[in-house]
């Protein structure tokens, strides 16, 4: 055929498999009938288009035409992009884990009873020969169909243990009253330091993963071991060697910005080469917090080179931020990124060639497939010592050589972009860059995560729901726990950052939204989906963290922050019930719920609230002073003093004359301060420093 029934789909991953000779379904009422209707057992197949191995398996399978003869006769086939549906994938990704005992992955391989879709038999990547203890793909496609219609009672039991299971996965609300406290949080610390890599930085072995929940979790608790005391240098060691060491390595793209999916070995060296989007934004906000904790230039540097990235190669001209970057291009693995010996020396000067070449290791042997992937091997006082130059010449050389680099690297076959626009992955860029553009007092940065916020107002907001995904003028699928509370928390960020009544009371009707469609208020805790979303075999609630931030942990932080500055209790209490059901499971394994952590600290501890009135001109140099140190559990909002129609408590904070600031935590608030020394006399109360004044 020339094209299935994936022509007309939005998502790029979709489109890839459209001229499959599959007989491909995209997963809907159309399929699931046809399946019931023939009593043919479903093939799914869920994947994402930067994912090497799912182009692995369809080049080898799916576009086999014996192979898809036999998928189109034995079943129906549904094709599934797990960034546009990640409700399909949660599901089907713990019925793997349950069905085999292991994680599962990408591509994942699920088949599963027409009556009911509760999958039988899963696996992940199958090889269209035997190979490594796997069965040839075409083998196992006749004996699950064979076993499908010859062992249907077994199918059945199977399926009613599996149903259980999945029930189970969401714990149930523990009645008695909950006296919180920093267990968790100590034993995450605990987990974490246990399994830090002193050499390298990061957490355990290959395949290396950022974790930049984990590296937040612990830099907030840093700032909290230095208020009032000598903050423990130890776990600032962990955060700041870390992201040291992948600012420098291979993870992150020496000459373009943005880091790469992860490490494929223990020095962050040579990564699994895909980009995606919502890596890059919580590393961004990461590095900008960093820089502000120590003050050391290489973390201001790599939060530029990332934005920069972000808004040259990844943001929309309508303001959306594009999803991810293929791994491959011209069929190979990071092809685009690679160099040669003679290609470098051809484009540089001998003083060039000769400091890049020190510095990057291509005077080493070759680091992948014959060629080198850049990667630090050494630093500047070294090539100073080796080559009689002084720090400013060598870095020059280096600046120069790398525009050299990237400007030929430029017309270069590019991986492929897949450019959705995803609204929770799109809240987690806004909320980094707004960060970074605060931080670093870069406007543009700013601007940037202002276009995307009004990009999603736009086009994914719609009759007060928000929807997940945006292409090619399309904005379709009902939005998930992710969508709506990273986007809250993002319109937070944004708030401190740049004031706008109009964003915040965005970010009031996002709340109410949550709580009305997604919060369990007889258990406590947020659903992944909408009480009138589509009924699945299993309506999850996700706590903890995974390679993006737990939504249940999200939701909390979101709510407590803005409950507490608006005197919204329903949020502090949705929060807290979030908790409470969530707190078994935070305590069998800390350090996989480091965002619920953080909601956990702002509960015990509620944070600084600062609301500052006033004339504009007067309100930057407080505002300014309230943000200038790295104090995470402080929320500040400067307000010009004719705002009106505030929400909450907001409206009851009145100046008349000159700024007046409000200091609250919790319930408790102090006598609100009009004296600017006394308001920085206040501050430093709460505040972690390290880095010397003239650094501020």
């Amino acid at each position: 055929m020339a094209h299935n029934r994936l022509a007309d789909a939005t998502s790029p991953y979709l489109l890839q498999h459209a001229d499959n000779p599959v007989d491909w379904y995209q997963w809907g009422e159309q399929a699931l009938a046809l399946a019931r209707r023939e009593h043919r057992p479903i093939l799914l197949s869920i994947g994402y288009s930067a994912c090497h191995w799912c182009h692995v398996m369809a080049h080898e399978s799916f576009e086999d035409e014996a192979t898809a003869a036999l998928m189109n006769e034995l079943y129906v086939n549904i094709k599934v992009d797990r960034e546009e549906r990640p409700d399909l994938d949660i599901i089907y990704q713990s019925a793997h884990q349950l069905l085999a005992q292991r994680p599962g992955g990408w591509p994942l391989t699920v088949f599963l009873t027409p009556e009911d879709q509760t999958p039988f038999f899963a696996g992940t990547y199958f090889p269209s020969e035997a190979r490594h203890g796997l069965p040839a793909f075409r083998d196992l496609l006749r004996s699950i169909a064979n076993a499908y219609h010859a062992q249907k009672a077994e199918i059945l039991v199977q399926n009613q243990a599996l149903q259980d299971a999945l029930s189970q996965l969401n714990p149930e609300r523990n009645g008695a009253n909950r006296n919180f406290d920093d267990t968790p949080m100590r034993g995450a610390h605990q987990q974490l330091l246990g399994s830090f890599d002193d050499v390298h930085g990061g957490f355990g072995h290959a395949p290396k993963f950022p974790h930049p929940a984990s590296l937040n979790r612990l830099l907030r608790q840093w700032s909290s071991s230095g208020i009032g005391g000598r903050p423990d240098p130890r776990t600032l060691h962990v955060v700041d060697h870390t992201l040291t060491r992948m600012a420098l390595s291979g993870i992150n793209d020496q000459l373009g910005g943005g880091f790469y999916r992860y490490s494929t070995d223990d020095e962050w060296m040579i990564p699994h080469f895909e980009k995606m989007l919502y890596d890059n934004g919580p590393l961004l906000g990461l590095y900008g917090d960093l820089w502000q904790a120590t003050g050391k230039p290489l973390f201001r540097e790599t939060a530029c080179l990332t934005a920069e990235w972000a808004m040259r190669e990844m943001q929309s001209p309508a303001g959306g931020y594009f999803s991810s970057l293929d791994a491959d291009s011209e069929g190979e693995e990071g092809r685009f990124y690679l160099w040669s010996a003679d290609e470098v020396c051809n484009l540089l000067s001998e003083d060039e060639y000769r400091h890049l070449t020190r510095y990057y290791g291509l005077d080493r042997r070759p680091n992948f497939d014959g060629r080198w992937h850049l990667h630090n091997f050494s630093s500047v006082a070294a090539l100073n010592q080796a080559f009689d130059t002084t720090g400013e010449t060598a870095r020059a050389l280096l600046n120069s050589a790398r525009k050299k680099l990237l400007n030929a690297r430029a017309p270069r076959i590019r991986p492929a972009l897949d450019d959705k626009i995803l609204t929770s992955w799109n809240a987690l860029m806004i909320k980094g860059m707004t960060k970074a553009g605060r931080l670093l007092e870069r406007e543009d940065f700013i601007a940037s995560a202002q276009r995307a916020l009004r990009f999603i107002r736009t086009e994914l907001w719609r009759e007060g729901r928000l929807l997940a995904s945006h292409k090619d003028g399309r904005s379709h699928l009902s939005a998930y726990l992710d969508d709506y509370a990273y986007l809250i928390d993002a319109i937070m960020e944004l708030t401190q950052t740049h004031w706008s009544l109009d964003d915040l009371s965005f970010a009031v009707m996002l709340a109410e939204v949550l709580l009305e469609h997604f919060h369990d208020p007889q258990a406590g805790g947020f659903f992944f989906t909408a009480d009138d979303h589509e009924k699945l075999i299993h309506r999850p609630k996700p706590f903890s963290d995974a390679s993006t931030p737990a939504g249940n942990g999200v939701a909390a932080f979101a709510l407590l922050r803005l409950g507490h500055l608006l005197g919204e209790a329903r949020y502090i209490d949705a929060a807290e019930d979030t908790l409470k059901i969530a707190w078994a499971q935070i305590l069998q394994m800390p350090s996989a719920h480091c965002t619920l952590l953080d909601s956990l600290e702002e509960l015990i501890t509620p944070p600084e609230i600062i609301v500052i009135r006033g004339p504009v001109a007067e309100l930057s140099r407080w505002r300014r002073r309230a943000l200038e140190a790295y104090a995470p559990q402080r929320y500040t909002l400067s307000i010009p003093v004719n705002e009106s129609g505030l929400p909450g408590l907001l409206d009851t904070r009145q100046v008349s004359n000159g700024v007046r600031a409000y200091i609250c935590s919790g319930t408790r608030c102090e006598t609100p301060l009009e004296d600017f020394s006394a308001f920085d006399k206040r501050l430093q109360v709460t505040e972690c420093r390290t880095r010397p004044a003239a650094a501020l």
